[in-house]
């Protein structure tokens, strides 16, 4: 087996109002709606619809053998439901082809994997809930974490919930000398797979497309489906997993970004011996080579590969630490509002704008922060975090008074 497979990330945070420390005690909404709203309409027009339209343009026209997959994060579907139903319903019509995989994920884009066991799973069976309501009673096979974040012991959690296999980074220094384009196991379980990103052939398109400094530039069919027909022979798969944002955001229309799609499915099925296919059927098909040993958690993100994306600073492992020390408490506390203020607060974009990184990964992340700086971040979501401390105080008394 030869074959190609797409992945796409969709996501998109709910991103935190501006919040004064006068306002703890007296303001319990802590969510921007009209930022949400606008960012989510304006990717939408840029990139989901055009981009859906396009795929289900493509699955049509080559009637089965041009598939891809998705993980669409939960709080990035509460968006869709609230701001953009005509996003959800694209999304819809293409995994009622039949050639598109849903993969489960954390409902709220967490690190909570990190953490808590618990926390964790209770996450998991939350996305994988909305995913069958949402899809027409669709279940997941195969799983993806926050960011690709895996370990073993995180693929020996992902294992135990009954999923096929997860997919990850094929990062330099887990791999040494081996090759991303082949199925791995669990060192843990080898009865569960994993499937690894090329970030060669994926960040070519996802990063460098436009880059006008990059020797390569500009990046043509001929010369994408050449480098495709070097991977040796004996290669099974060539995982490319990118931001879905990537077509028409990241790399705008006119860059040529969705002619490149348009005729890459074309290209790659007439002009070289590789298939298309979704994670679960290359889990399903393909036997693993050998066991991947990742002691210490790994990423998509940044030159390192590794979480630091997330929890590299001080400020960052602060916020991070006092969030969780809240989760034997929230779990007691039966509120809506609390429950779905502790999801939001879960997911990782707060952490990531508290990067304090420099050079190329420190542009990147000033890139997608709407703050101006990663300490005005920090001290935006801590004062959100003691307020909520004060709710969740609140509610612990009132439930102590009714016992």
């Amino acid at each position: 087996m030869r074959t190609i497979c797409f992945y796409f990330q969709v996501h998109q945070p709910f991103r935190i109002k501006p919040y004064r420390f006068f306002d703890m005690g007296e303001d319990h909404y802590y969510w921007d709606d009209y930022l949400n709203k606008s960012v989510i309409r304006k990717v939408a027009q840029k990139c989901y619809l055009p981009m859906n339209e396009l795929l289900l343009e493509l699955i049509q026209k080559h009637q089965g053998k041009f598939k891809v997959a998705f993980s669409i994060s939960g709080v990035c579907l509460d968006q869709f439901e609230a701001y953009a139903p005509d996003v959800l319903e694209s999304f819809q019509r293409l995994v009622a082809t039949g050639q598109v995989e849903l993969l489960n994920e954390t409902d709220a884009h967490a690190l909570c994997s990190l953490r808590s066991k618990s926390e964790f799973k209770r996450m998991v069976e939350t996305h994988r809930a909305k995913i069958k309501r949402l899809f027409n009673g669709y279940e997941p096979k195969v799983f993806r974490n926050t960011e690709l974040v895996y370990s073993d012991k995180i693929g020996e959690m992902v294992a135990e919930m009954g999923y096929m296999g997860m997919l990850t980074e094929g990062a330099k220094h887990i791999l040494g000398w081996k090759s991303p384009n082949f199925v791995y196991q669990n060192s843990i379980n080898p009865d569960f797979k994993i499937l690894l990103k090329n970030f060669q052939l994926s960040d070519d398109i996802a990063f460098r497309f436009s880059d006008k400094s990059w020797s390569e530039h500009p990046l043509t069919i001929e010369k994408f489906t050449a480098w495709v027909n070097n991977v040796p022979k004996e290669h099974q798969v060539v995982n490319l997993f990118m931001d879905y944002e990537t077509f028409g955001e990241h790399q705008w229309a006119e860059t040529g970004i969705f002619e490149f799609m348009r005729v890459l499915p074309t290209a790659i099925l007439n002009h070289t011996d590789f298939t298309f296919s979704t994670p679960s059927e290359v889990l399903g098909q393909a036997n693993p080579i050998a066991k991947i040993q990742v002691p210490i958690p790994i990423s998509w993100a940044d030159e390192e590969r590794d979480l630091t994306a997330w929890l590299g600073n001080d400020l960052q492992n602060e916020a991070f630490t006092k969030l969780y020390d809240l989760e034997s408490r929230v779990n007691k506390i039966d509120d809506p509002e609390i429950q779905r203020d502790w999801n939001y607060l879960q997911t990782s974009d707060h952490f990531y704008y508290m990067s304090t990184k420099f050079f190329s990964d420190g542009a990147v992340h000033a890139y997608f922060s709407p703050y101006e700086t990663p300490y005005d971040a920090f001290i935006n979501y801590m004062n959100v975090l003691s307020d909520f401390i004060i709710r969740v105080s609140r509610k612990e008394k009132e439930i102590q008074g009714v016992a």
